[in-house]
């Protein structure tokens, strides 16, 4: 080679150093997705799995004296539960809300099952199951009864649905949701 051709090679230096800089330059976005993804995958838990603050249909946390106080007897409202399905929350015929919701997915085929108050009953319109007023399957497809939560209170007065872990009281039997 003569000193002309020599002088023709670039620094290699300068080349890795290049790279270096074009990869890590591409490799930003790529990491942000990843993480972005990873988020919506895996979102970060905050607190106990079993324990859920009631939220309304605006994503605002539900206190029990402003729910009570804003309800008719008898209301049956969907709010934002555990794993983040929908449950109703049940104001009794006294006034009180009651101390179990009920999980609002049908467990034929995942509707979402409407209170109908004139025949008192829930009646997924998707397949034709009815739920009496406390979730247990009168008619099918449903194999099921609805999934319960228990209702209770927290130190801000928000109310709390946690996991039903006890005997079904409708059949005496172990909760399937488990």
């Amino acid at each position: 080679m003569s000193s002309s051709e020599e002088a023709l090679v670039p620094d290699l230096s300068k080349r890795m150093f290049l790279n270096y800089a074009l990869l890590c330059t591409a490799s930003l976005p790529v990491i942000q997705m990843m993480f972005t993804y990873s988020r919506f995958f895996f979102p970060v838990s905050s607190g106990n799995p079993d324990e859920t603050v009631a939220r309304d249909i605006e994503g605002n946390e539900i206190k029990k004296e402003d729910f009570i106080k804003t309800r008719k007897p008898g209301t049956r409202e969907l709010v934002q539960g555990p794993k983040g399905d929908p449950h109703y929350l049940i104001i009794s015929e006294d006034g009180e809300l009651r101390p179990y919701s009920l999980d609002a997915v049908c467990t034929h085929l995942g509707c979402v099952v409407p209170w109908e108050a004139g025949e008192n009953q829930f009646i997924c319109h998707c397949h034709g199951s009815h739920y009496d007023s406390t979730g247990k399957v009168v008619r099918g497809p449903a194999p099921l009864s609805l999934a319960l939560a228990h209702v209770d209170v927290n130190e801000n007065g928000n109310i709390v649905l946690k996991t039903w872990k006890e005997k079904d009281f409708r059949t005496d039997s172990d909760p399937w949701w488990k």
